[in-house]
């Protein structure tokens, strides 16, 4: 049962989650031949301000 562990900053669309868990999932069930209704696909959501590189927080950037 593969498990695909999916990490954005948030602001996509539910519309684009949506397509996101589907292209996951069909490149997990090519690559694997794991049974489709195995796969999971989790996706967590993170503030800008909880996100940082280089020492700047996301929600600092322009």
């Amino acid at each position: 049962m593969p498990i695909v562990n999916v990490k954005l900053l948030e602001g996509r669309s539910d519309d684009q989650l949506k397509a996101l868990v589907e292209e996951v999932t069909n490149a997990v069930e090519k690559t694997t031949n794991a049974d489709r209704d195995a796969i999971q696909v989790i996706i967590e959501e993170m503030k800008k301000s909880h996100y940082a590189v280089g020492g700047v927080r996301k929600s600092e950037q322009s």
